[in-house]
């Protein structure tokens, strides 16, 4: 059997991808987190918040840690997989990736150390001002990523001369059609994958009898966020398809699995998109709901996939799942954050261990969902690179041969499965110790010299050890 190197380095890069940014979704909404929770720790004094900011920022550590190693590869797979979309882009995305650096990543690196080891060493309104600036610099960060791949969606302020892009508006060029939708989606994403693991790890911990002050007050402030953000997060949603629907139609065709251009189209509810005779088997749907969401209009007009030859199509069934379960995932975010309000009442919601152990679950929603939602985005757009301007084919290097791409595709996954476990490890010990109080006074030869040394917990904890720290974290409650 022929290896194919197209659908090699797809898979590549999209496991990379994908690996990587369950991460930055993660540490955006954490760091905002951290800074309201350094804002209100500097303006009452209250060691509750500083007990918080600080675990917490243990947390951040990590991820950050495995954010940085598991994203580093993926610059260099333009070179090595994709040369010719990164010699023809260059004009556009070389800038584009540096101002990312200069602008976002030197101002986390600037302050991220006084975050995470300056508490005692700095006052504390230059330590709330650190963690202000990192949760700026992710935010920074995003929004020349988000730019850079939004213009992949729908290029603007370009012109393509013998096979070169060159950027005749740059204000045309980074705030493209989908930008503003695309960067205000992924930023609402960010703030519920740190709200609901917040939530949900508070939960744990209140489950446990832990730290109950702290964890309540946590628990509380995601609560009332995520009421706000998870409904908000539909609207923005809404105003994406409907972007999307104008620039990418047959991704939204494939969103709704729709092969015929037509009106009163159903919402389907289940199908199974059949790409090869261009039909879905077991359809159930509720009829015209689709041509109104989409539209706003109940007899409004949808593309069908069958306005382009079945060769650029992007996969059908892969779009048109997961599209419903970034859907599904949504509304149960909904749904838990208006249940938490009714179970304010009366205080039911620290008694209701149903409700509590549903968070700790719903934890790991946000992530599945941001990795379904970015399938969507990538995969809907295919075979194009750059929607419109160049295939997955025309951006392949040339010289990429099946074997060659196989063998970084397998190093890559060995490599990040064993960061992924041993950072997931790390990470469980620190949630196990928890809150615990820790003396800051270390003497100078102590200070940690490196991001993950900021979590103050041995990687290896033996059972003596882990008893004594139980203990502790659980004493008084």
């Amino acid at each position: 059997m022929e290896l194919d190197p197209l659908i090699l380095s797809r898979i590549q890069f999209a496991f990379v991808v994908s690996f990587h940014a369950i991460f930055p979704v993660f540490t955006i909404g954490l760091a905002a987190f951290i800074a309201v929770l350094e804002g209100l720790a500097y303006k009452t004094e209250n060691p509750v918040w500083v007990k918080l900011s600080a675990f917490w920022t243990k947390v951040f550590a990590v991820v950050f840690g495995m954010g940085v190693v598991s994203g580093i590869v993926m610059s260099f797979q333009f070179g090595t997989n994709w040369s010719n979309f990164a010699q023809a882009s260059a004009n556009f995305l070389g800038p584009i990736l540096s101002y990312e650096v200069i602008t976002a990543f030197f101002l986390e690196a600037a302050f991220l150390g006084v975050l995470l080891f300056g508490r005692q060493k700095v006052p504390p309104g230059l330590h709330l001002f650190a963690a202000i600036m990192v949760a700026t610099g992710t935010f920074i960060s995003s929004f020349w990523i988000l730019s850079a791949n939004s213009w992949m969606q729908t290029p603007a302020g370009y012109e393509l001369r013998e096979g070169v892009i060159h950027v005749v508006s740059w204000s045309d060029a980074i705030f493209n059609p989908s930008f503003p939708y695309r960067f205000l989606h992924m930023a609402l994403a960010s703030f519920l994958t740190g709200g609901f693991v917040v939530a949900g790890v508070s939960a744990w911990y209140l489950l446990r009898g832990r730290e109950v002050e702290a964890n309540r007050k946590a628990l509380s402030m995601c609560l009332w966020l995520l009421l706000f953000i998870a409904p908000a997060q539909a609207v923005v949603g809404d105003f994406h398809g409907l972007n999307t629907l104008e620039h990418q139609p047959m991704k939204v065709a494939a969103m709704e699995g729709n092969w015929e251009t037509s009106r009163d189209v159903p919402l389907l509810l289940f199908a199974l998109p059949d790409q090869i005779n261009q039909i879905n088997r077991f359809e159930i749907g509720i009829p015209s709901l689709a041509s109104m969401i989409l539209t706003h209009e109940w007899d409004g007009e949808v593309p069908g996939l069958n306005e382009v030859p079945q060769d650029e199509q992007p996969p059908v069934a892969l779009v048109f799942w997961s599209f419903r379960i970034m859907v599904g995932l949504g509304l149960l975010m909904i749904a838990f954050a208006v249940t938490g309000l009714l179970l304010r009442a009366g205080g039911r919601l620290w008694r209701n261990t149903w409700y509590l152990q549903g968070l700790r679950f719903m934890s790991i929603a946000p992530f599945i969902a941001v990795l379904t939602g970015w399938f969507v985005t990538e995969t809907g757009r295919a075979p194009w690179l750059i929607y419109g301007v160049m295939t997955h084919a025309e951006g392949l290097t040339p010289s990429l041969t099946g074997g060659m791409a196989l063998f970084t595709l397998i190093g890559y996954i060995v490599v990040y499965g064993l960061v992924f476990s041993a950072g997931i490890y790390y990470l469980m010990r620190v949630l196990y110790v928890g809150l615990e109080d820790r003396d800051e006074g270390e003497h100078e030869a102590e200070r940690p010299a490196r991001p993950l040394s900021a979590a103050h917990v041995p990687f290896e904890i033996g059972d003596d050890e882990n008893e004594t720290a139980n203990t502790a974290t659980q004493g008084g409650h």
